[in-house]
């Protein structure tokens, strides 16, 4: 098997998207991919990239990636967000996802990061056994919390009370 890391290209965006429903569809929840792909390109490759990537690409097709942004925190600086980290699932098992990871852990050094994030699903066993290799921390108190582009474009927001 013939396995080569390297950033992402905007016209590997097309093949990202496909596994990043593969992904959705892992974690139970194929409804909410709702990113079109010039959306997808244009938040990586367009005027204000927010997003890079790695990709694996065995034999000549992308099957897993890493895909990243850099993130502040108030409290520890700039640090890695990794929003994705995939492997196409009949190539797990072979050292594609130990590749990208380990790019992604040298990409954080080279720019100097104090740390990498990310988010693991509870019932993950595999996922949370390999990020166990790395001394990951785990951080069980934090909430998810968000707002969905439709309840963003609510009416009502102005009328919020404020205490």
């Amino acid at each position: 098997m013939n396995i080569t890391i390297r950033k992402a290209l905007k016209a590997d965006c097309s093949r990202l998207l496909e596994l990043v429903h593969g992904l959705a569809l892992f974690e139970k929840a194929p409804e909410e991919v709702t990113v079109t792909l010039e959306e997808f390109e244009e938040a990586g490759f367009g005027e204000n990239p927010v997003w890079n990537s790695f990709v694996a690409e065995i034999n000549g097709r992308v099957e897993g990636f890493a895909l990243y942004y850099t993130r502040f925190s108030t409290w520890k600086g700039c640090r890695m967000y990794l929003e994705d980290f995939y492997v196409d699932e009949t190539l797990r098992g072979q050292g594609v996802g130990t590749l990208l990871f380990e790019a992604t852990i040298r990409e954080a050094q080279e720019k100097k990061f104090n740390g990498i994030s990310w988010q693991v699903l509870d019932w993950n066993e595999p996922a949370i056994s390999f990020y166990k290799k790395y001394n990951a921390r785990f951080e069980g108190e934090w909430i998810n919390v968000s707002l969905s582009k439709e309840q963003l474009s609510a009416s009502g927001f102005s009328q919020i009370v404020h205490d």
